[in-house]
Order: structure tokens, then sequence, then C-alpha cells
């Protein structure tokens, strides 16, 4: 593995994490489907996750290597914070401007009475998975297998659950057991494209690195406050949610810790 190039580590280990989607989604294919609850302590521990990912695998590393380039103390923390609030920015925006549906909340984006509702749901997770994937290919662009692995198994622990959500939902809407895991699958391999181009676009401009580090910080931490945080509270399990939270979060630091 470790002769492998940046980029390809990139593509790989976000593959791999994308690919724990499907994985996590199995269960619907044996009738076995959690009860609320146990989905939105899981869907908590995905949000814990990312959101420790996101500080001590992005941010951190974002300001560790911003520092050197600049005598200004201030300069690298407002370089950190402008791309943090432009990764968040860039994916409000695609909330925004592309058609999609969430299982709770209905349509948003633009009217697009003419889109099959499976595209929306699949609109609308692209949209989720994405950054995940951009993080893992910045985290092996930037600092190969050292800055990746932590960030490609958290975000693998975390997607089995979100897939588990995914297929549950679709077949809440009357889809197949097969067809709902097969979407719920598929979603996932958003995250290689995201993972390639996270790692080329580090790996070829040296520069680039504090920006595109919290820039897929920002874009993860959009997801976590937009999305998963509020589907775990919206059926009164608030109290597991916090705690999955809670589980995912230290796991993560114990990861990075140990692995980088």
């Amino acid at each position: 593995m470790d002769q492998l190039s940046p980029i390809m580590l990139g593509f790989l280990g976000s593959l791999a994490a994308g690919t724990l989607t499907a994985v996590g989604a199995v269960p619907v294919l044996f009738g076995r489907i959690p009860s609320r609850g146990t989905r939105d302590l899981s869907l908590g521990f995905a949000a814990g996750v990312m959101l420790a990912a996101s500080f001590f695998s992005l941010i951190i590393p974002a300001l560790d290597a911003a520092e050197p380039r600049f005598d200004n103390g201030a300069a690298p923390a407002a370089i950190v914070c402008i791309a943090i609030l432009l990764g968040m920015a860039t994916v409000a925006l695609m909330n925004e401007k592309l058609p999609h549906e969430h299982f709770k909340t209905g349509r948003e984006g633009p009217d697009a009475a003419s889109l099959r509702r499976v595209w929306l749901f699949i609109i609308a997770i692209t949209i989720h998975n994405f950054p995940e994937g951009l993080a893992v290919g910045v985290g092996f662009g930037s600092s190969g297998m050292e800055g990746g692995l932590p960030l490609a198994i958290g975000i693998g622990l975390q997607n089995a659950p979100e897939g588990l959500a995914v297929a549950v939902s679709l077949m809440g809407e009357g889809y197949a057991k097969l067809r709902a895991w097969g979407i719920a699958a598929l979603t996932g391999m958003i995250e290689p494209i995201g993972g390639l181009l996270g790692a080329g676009i580090i790996t070829l401009s040296e520069p680039l690195l504090p920006w595109g580090l919290a820039f897929a910080a920002g874009a993860m931490l959009y997801v976590i406050s937009h999305e998963i945080i509020p589907e775990t509270h919206r059926s009164g399990h608030q109290n597991k949610a916090t705690l999955g939270l809670s589980v995912g979060l230290v796991l993560m630091l114990f990861l990075d810790v140990w692995l980088g």
C-alpha cells in the first residue's frame, strides 16, 4: 500500500469507505430492520465520527499546514476559517440548487416534478456523501496512509448506519428489499469520485493543502448540522442520539491519535 500514489490511496480509501454503505444496508435483505431508536442511536454515532474527523483529522492539520507559510499568526487561522465557510457554503448551494427530497421533510430545491422520487432521493444522498469522500481523499493526498487511514476507517464506520437508514427509508416508500439495498449501495459509490478529486487537487498543488483540508471539514460540518443531527431528533430519541454521538466522537478521536 505504501508504494501506491496518494491519488490512488485516496481513491481506494474512499471506495472502501463508500462500500460500507452497502454493508450497513444488508439487514434489510433479511427483513431485520432495527427499531427507530436504534437507528437514531446509529446515526448519532455517525454524526460523532464526522464531527471528530472534521476537527482532529482536517481542521487541526489544516492549521499545521498553513502556519509554516506565514509569519503573521492570524493568517493561518483566517485561511482555515474562510475555507471552512466556503466548504459549508458550497454544500448549502448544492442543497439549494439541486432538486432533491428528504425522507422526513420532503422536497427541497427547485421544482422538479418530472423527476421520479427515487432520483430525488439519490440526489439528496449524493449531496450528503460527496463531502465524505472528498475528506478521505484530502487526507490521503496530504499525508498518505497516516493522514487518510483514520479518516477512511471513521467515515466507513459511520457509512454503515447511514446505508441502513437509507434502505429502511426507501422500503418505507414502497421499494422492494433488493431495490432498496441496491440504491443504498449505489449512493456510497459517489465517495470514490470525491476521494479521487480531493487527493488529486491536494497532490498536484501543495499550497492548496490547508484550503482543501478545511474546505472538506466545512462541507462535513454542514452535513452534520443540516442533515444528520436533525434527523436523529425528529422521533423523540434525542438521548440515544446524543449517546451515539458521544461514543462516535471519542472513538474517532482514539483512532486518529492511535493510527495517525
